[in-house]
């Protein structure tokens, strides 16, 4: 059995945070974003760029790791405070729009004040089923309640109900519909 430790990211660890975070949108997702011009490899660099920076909503800086033995990423996590969501959002719309000529300034906000935003939660595909997953929950809702925050939310696509049963398992309810990347959602939250 492998040992799990979680960390808070570092910058240099943009390239793998990314890829994760694809996984997490899915790809269907991320192709959306970048439209019918450009690919996924392109849709990589740009997200990598993302991580990087600590404006982003997918910086590192709001991003906790799930690390094997030998410094194996295995799984992210990344969150921000839903209050937050517009500032942090900035990066990401001047990226889409300096790099794929796609605008997405009026898109509906995925969370609000008063919870810690799950944005990607992912594990490596040859990780799974070890409970990477819930360990790196687990982390986060500890980081909500460090924060001062009284609840941890998140939006799991409609299609996917194993990550449901999952969430379900440790302990976040259905609040409400959503939609994200033309996809219907299901807001859930965790009260702190």
């Amino acid at each position: 059995m492998i040992m799990i430790r979680i960390e808070s990211a570092k910058a240099t660890d943009a390239p793998q945070i990314a890829k994760l975070i694809m996984q997490a949108m899915n790809y269907e997702c991320c192709q959306y974003f970048v439209g019918d011009h450009y690919t996924l490899d392109d849709f990589e660099r740009v997200m990598t760029a993302l991580v990087e920076r600590d404006d982003s909503q997918y910086s590192y800086l709001n991003t906790l790791l799930a690390v094997d033995d030998d410094g194996v990423v295995c799984g992210v996590c990344v969150s921000y405070d839903g209050a937050r969501l517009h500032q942090l959002r900035q990066a990401f719309v001047h990226a889409m729009k300096a790099c794929f000529d796609r605008d997405f300034s009026g898109m509906a906000d995925e969370t609000q004040a008063g919870e810690l935003y799950i944005d990607s939660l992912a594990v490596d595909s040859r990780y799974r089923g070890q409970g990477i997953a819930t360990l790196l929950l687990k982390a986060t809702v500890q980081k909500a309640a460090d924060m001062g925050l009284p609840a941890v939310g998140l939006l799991v696509d409609k299609g996917n109900p194993l990550a449901e049963k999952l969430y379900a398992r440790v302990g976040f309810g259905y609040v409400d519909d959503n939609e994200w990347g033309g996809h219907p959602m299901r807001h859930l939250q965790m009260k702190c």
